[in-house]
Parts: structure tokens; C-alpha cells; sequence
């Protein structure tokens, strides 16, 4: 009640601060919120620098201040708590929790959860390092009630804080998908990539680029994910990759269709991936192949267009029978990476199919062809035919 009497009797109490100004101003109390910009004094608490602060082994960090300098008023002052990784503090978290006296205990569970949010912010792939470390803080203060007389302490060290961090259980991302300047619609459609048949966490595609093409990536539309969320990077095709000099981009240097390949695992808490870039690769086999069901046989090697707005092309199929067409990677089975055409557009294997497609996943999937046709395939947008 106390409080809100003072909220109410400020207006008043500023108006007669004015009207006796004018008439005495060497014996009156005068509000200068220009002199908050001087900042107070925050200490540091005495024990700081032989203590390790075990964050959530306690319940309270008491921290004591002095009152900012609002002239000669002692108005009721609000404190919010700052806190950061790092000495220059660039990179900082207000906690929720205020206080209204210049010795406040600081909620130790609230401030953990600042300093780990800040890390994993920076370090999204890394996991929290549990040990203890500095921690910087300050404090902003107002005038209770106002959105006036900002004014902030100094810069205090806790030399020793120990945070904690309880990831949830990494799991292995269930699709990526990319996005650049050549392919679709550049930066705007994003590239479902297919995951490789019975492999978890593999995710794989083929895309041209021109030289000096760029693009990113995400687990889902809109996740613009760059060069530095990659951890490893498998350039096995001369394509010349390297982060470009602006937005941190993947960049590709040389141009070319190449087959690119995502493997994630789970490191820890965190989820690591490594981009392997490989020259493009695909094929046709049985009985378009005339029964041929060797892998990565020359003869039925598709060819590549001069850039994405032309199609791949197989060879005139020697045989009659089912499609059966793949991408190939280095050191994968063919039928891992196997497609076919379903009403137009291509679609991945996900399935076992011991006999064929018409059998162990259905007609509509299951493309039927002749002697002398070919397979023409758009890889940009994932479009097929036989004609």
C-alpha cells in the first residue's frame, strides 16, 4: 500500500518541487535525472574472488549497491540484474526478476539458465562445457514506476561461476533441405534433400551451381543454417567450397553439378554434421540396363546438362521391364539411393524392396518401359519422364 500511495503522490510532490523552485531554489530538493548517466557503484561481493558460485547448488548471489544520483530526491528505485559471458559485455541477459533495494538476492537458477542460453546462442553445436568459468555483471536502473532516469552501475567479475545444462536427448534430424542462388527459385523454394535408404541421419541430392554459387541449409524451411554450422566438410569433387565472404554462405567456386551428401551425428548432447561434395552420378539398371545389375556401369551413366534448366538423360534402354534408376555415392549401394517416377516427380526409395516396385510398394509406383526409350530427369526441381 505503501507503494502505491508513493506511485500516486509523485505527480503532485514533482509539481510542488516546480512551484517552490520558482520562488526558493537555494533551500528545495531538486530531481536531476541528467546526473543517472553517471552511472553508480555495484560491489563486488566480498568472497568473489576465493568462492566458486555452484549455480544451482544455491538459491540466492546477494549483490549490494548504491542508490543512482537523482539530485537530491530519494525516490524509490527499481534494479534489473545483467549478466554476461564475456568481459566487453556485448552479449548480455536482463533477468526477469527485479528489485527495489539496493541489496537483492539474485535468483541462482534464473541466472544459470541466462548464462547457458547465451552459450549454446553463440554455440549451437557445442555442448555447454560444465566447468566453472568468469561470469560479468552489471546492474540498470530506473526510477520505480517511470520510464525515466536510466542510469547503470559499473562492470563487476565473478572470476568463478559454475552454470550447469541438461540437454534433452540428441536425436538425428528427420529431413534437410537447401536453399541458394541457383537453385529453383533462388533463395526462395527450399530443396527437400532424400534421406539414403536404411541409413539414419544421411540426407543426399544432386544441384548445379555456377561459379561462385552460394547457398544454405536447414531441418526445415526457414532454418538458414551456413558454412560455420557445418563441422566437416568432404570436398571430393574440386568444387572448391569455402565459406563466402558475406551472410555466411556455403560458397561453390567451380561450376558443375555435383551430388552432395549430409551426414549428421549425435556428439554429446549436440548433433555434428559433415558435407561430403562428390561429382554428380547417376544410372539406370535391370531391365532397361538389358538385365545388367552391375553397379555404376559406364554404359548406363546418365548425361549431364550444361547447367539446371536442362534435363539428364540415360542411354536408349536396351531391354523391357520396370525402371530402376540411382544416384550413386562413393561407398553407398545403389538401390539406397534408387528412384523411380510417381505422377511426374521423383520419388525416393524408403522402402525395402526385395522383388520390385509394382510388388513391395505399388503400380502407381512402378514405371513401366520400353526398348529405345530414355529417362530424362530434372534434378533442380526433382521431375522425371519417359519418353
Amino acid at each position: 500500500m505503501k507503494k502505491i500511495l508513493f506511485s500516486l503522490l509523485v505527480p503532485a510532490f514533482l509539481m510542488g518541487l516546480m512551484t517552490s523552485c520558482e520562488t526558493d531554489r537555494d533551500s528545495n530538493p531538486t530531481l536531476d535525472v541528467s546526473k543517472a548517466a553517471e552511472g553508480f557503484h555495484l560491489n563486488v561481493p566480498a568472497n568473489a574472488s576465493n568462492n566458486t558460485y555452484d549455480l544451482l547448488a544455491g538459491e540466492k548471489l546477494w549483490l549490494t549497491a548504491e542508490q543512482p544520483n537523482y539530485g537530491d530526491i530519494p525516490y524509490m528505485t527499481r534494479f534489473y540484474v545483467q549478466v554476461s559471458n564475456e568481459e566487453a559485455f556485448q552479449q548480455f541477459t536482463e533477468l526477469s526478476t527485479s528489485f527495489t533495494t539496493a541489496k537483492m538476492g539474485v535468483d541462482t537458477y534464473e541466472m544459470n539458465q541466462a548464462i547457458v542460453a547465451m552459450f549454446k546462442e553463440k554455440n549451437p553445436d557445442t555442448d555447454y562445457p560444465n566447468t566453472a568459468a568468469p561470469v560479468w555483471i552489471r546492474l540498470r536502473a530506473i526510477i520505480d514506476g517511470y520510464s525515466f532516469g536510466e542510469s547503470f552501475s559499473n562492470i563487476i567479475k565473478l572470476p568463478s561461476v559454475l552454470a550447469n545444462y541438461q540437454a534433452p536427448k540428441a536425436t538425428l534430424p528427420t529431413q534437410i533441405l537447401i536453399v541458394g542462388s541457383s537453385i529453383q527459385t533462388a533463395w526462395t523454394d527450399w530443396k527437400p534433400l532424400a534421406p539414403v535408404y536404411d541409413m539414419e541421419g544421411k540426407f543426399y541430392t544432386i544441384a548445379y551451381f555456377p561459379a561462385g554459387g552460394q547457398f544454405k541449409w536447414g531441418l526445415e524451411k526457414g532454418d538458414w543454417r551456413g558454412f560455420d554450422r557445418i563441422k566437416t566438410y568432404d570436398d571430393q569433387a574440386g568444387a572448391g567450397v569455402h565459406e563466402a565472404a558475406s551472410d555466411g554462405n556455403i560458397q561453390i567456386d567451380n561450376a558443375g553439378w555435383y551430388g552432395l551428401l549430409f551426414d549428421s551425428e549425435i556428439a554429446g548432447s549436440s548433433i555434428q554434421y559433415t558435407l561430403h561434395v562428390y561429382p554428380a552420378k547417376a544410372y539406370i539398371v535391370g531391365a532397361a540396363a538389358g538385365g545388367q545389375w552391375d553397379d555404376s556401369m559406364d554404359d548406363w551413366a546418365l548425361t549431364a546438362p550444361a547447367d539446371a534448366s536442362g534435363q539428364w538423360v540415360s542411354p536408349a534402354f536396351s531391354g523391357a521391364g520396370e525402371l530402376r534408376a540411382y544416384i550413386k555415392y562413393p561407398g553407398i549401394e545403389w538401390w539406397r539411393t534408387e528412384f523411380t517416377l510417381f505422377k511426374g516427380a521423383l520419388f525416393w526409395r524408403t522402402v525395402n524392396i526385395p522383388a520390385n516396385w509394382a510388388e513391395n510398394v505399388g503400380e502407381d509406383y512402378s514405371v513401366k518401359v520400353s526398348e529405345g526409350q530414355k529417362l530424362y530427369v530434372d534434378f533442380d526441381k526433382n521431375t522425371g519422364e519417359v519418353k
